[in-house]
């Protein structure tokens, strides 16, 4: 009778073992992991909020990682391998290399695992399953345009300093600059490319690595250039915060448009305060927060995410922040602006 007993005992454990393994996986068992640029960078520092608070809501257990700095590929490389031993059912990615990281993902998927890149596609963008992100080109468009219509007819003298983020040339980097050069008027060679423009008001492009103290070198290094630089476009805030500490320190602070984007709350501030003329605002909260929604789908039922119509991305939007507004480009205040960052 004893023995009878623990075989039943011991295939009532298997048959509940078989069932667990085969039912959707519930709230608790779904791992997912976000790997962010820095966890610097205000931006980022949002999206892990976001990324967090839905997490923490729907019953998804999240790891975080994040590259030492902006550009540290290999650390990113060793959190998707950490995430694929972890057995994640999913991973939010902001990759600083968007070529070079490719092969990881690859390695993520065929095990599985659902990758959705945040803010920057890969390259090919169908490297990943799904992207949310802000249309970057659309955002360095914004900036263009309102610094050509602020100028108005004296944008055809514009002398233009261009601080980008890495020598890699990611394509957040290339959406932001090549839009900014179309929106200002200049005509684009390659569209994915950064630097090949031949238009004499390009006075140059550096680097910045998106940090201030990056952006403050660039600035200094074009400055020494062409010192009579009176329009400045710039990756993200925190590198426009450094152009124009090096615009101060040079005594060139009045006069030169400084555009951005991002739309967090510091740079919003430096609107508001006139330090930056305009920026495109994008909403890293929310894509993080839809990321882990669509993990929790996935994990529930397979469904995959799908892009918004008509584009080969879920847009998430982004809205030019001014004070000083331009006919023919929609924009808000800084008032409006620093209630909406960073949704």
């Amino acid at each position: 009778m004893k023995k009878t007993v623990l075989k039943a005992g011991a295939l009532a454990f298997a048959g509940a073992t078989m069932l667990a393994l085969s039912a959707p996986a519930s709230a608790q068992e779904v791992s997912a992991c976000l790997i962010t640029k820095t966890d610097i960078n205000p931006f980022f520092v949002k999206m892990k909020e976001g990324a967090s608070a839905k997490a923490e809501e729907l019953g998804v257990d999240l790891s975080t990682y994040a590259g030492k700095i902006d550009g540290d590929h290999e650390t990113q490389v060793q959190a998707i391998e950490s995430c694929i031993a972890s057995g994640a059912k999913g991973i939010l990615l902001t990759a600083s290399d968007t070529k070079a990281i490719v092969p990881a993902v690859k390695k993520a998927r065929d095990a599985g695992i659902l990758v959705i890149a945040l803010d920057t596609p890969l390259e090919p963008i169908d490297s990943a399953d799904a992207t949310f992100a802000t249309d970057n080109f659309k955002a360095g468009e914004l900036i263009g345009q309102w610094a050509a219509k602020t100028l108005g007819d004296e944008a055809a003298n514009a002398k233009i300093a261009l601080l980008d983020l890495a020598p890699s040339q990611p394509s957040v980097d290339v959406l932001r600059n090549q839009g900014f050069l179309q929106g200002f008027g200049i005509e684009l060679k390659d569209e994915k490319m950064i630097g090949d423009e031949d238009d004499p008001r390009i006075v140059g492009n550096d680097v910045t690595s998106g940090n201030e103290e990056g952006g403050r070198k660039a600035m200094e290094n074009l400055l020494q250039k062409d010192p009579d630089i009176n329009v400045v476009y710039t990756i993200n805030e925190p590198a426009a915060a450094g152009a124009y500490e090096a615009l101060k320190s040079f005594g060139k602070e009045e006069g030169v448009l400084l555009v951005s984007v991002d739309g967090g709350c510091p740079g919003v501030q430096n609107v508001k305060e006139g330090i930056i003329g305009a920026t495109s605002q994008q909403y890293p909260l929310l894509m993080a927060s839809m990321g882990i929604e669509a993990i929790k789908k996935y994990a529930d039922s397979g469904e995959l995410p799908e892009p918004s119509p008509g584009l080969d991305f879920f847009n998430t939007g982004v809205t030019l922040v001014t004070d000083q507004p331009v006919e023919g480009v929609e924009s808000i205040d800084s008032e409006e602006g620093l209630e909406r960052c960073w949704g």
